[in-house]
């Protein structure tokens, strides 16, 4: 059995978040609730609640023990990116690339 919570087109680049998701993977859910609190990224936020949702839905969905979770998998990938132009000295223009991420986190119960 296993709950997962997966976010969508998340306004931070995938990059950012790959960084958070390193330090959880295949922690107890709690020491990763209290990693994700106590790093001070802008991923953490998503993460936080991502984490909490994931354990909801093992919780009410999946009849697990919150107590015996652990962090699975956990992965991003990138979602689509919005263009956004930048004027520049005589008449030019700089693309700047906006990037979104789409976050999965899967919590598994320990044996």
């Amino acid at each position: 059995m296993e709950a997962k919570a997966i976010l969508r087109t998340a306004r931070i680049a995938p990059r950012k978040v790959q960084i958070v998701l390193d330090l959880i993977r295949g922690k107890d859910y709690e020491v990763a609730m209290a990693t994700v609190k106590n790093t001070p990224k802008a991923a953490s936020e998503y993460l936080e609640k991502l984490l909490k949702s994931a354990a909801a839905n093992a919780e009410n969905n999946h009849n697990m023990d919150k107590n015996n979770l652990y962090v699975a998998e956990c992965y991003v990938c990138p979602g689509p990116i919005m263009k956004r132009i930048m004027p520049r000295a005589q008449g030019r223009a700089y693309r700047i690339l906006k990037r979104t991420s789409h976050i999965t986190v899967v919590l598994k119960e320990k044996d």
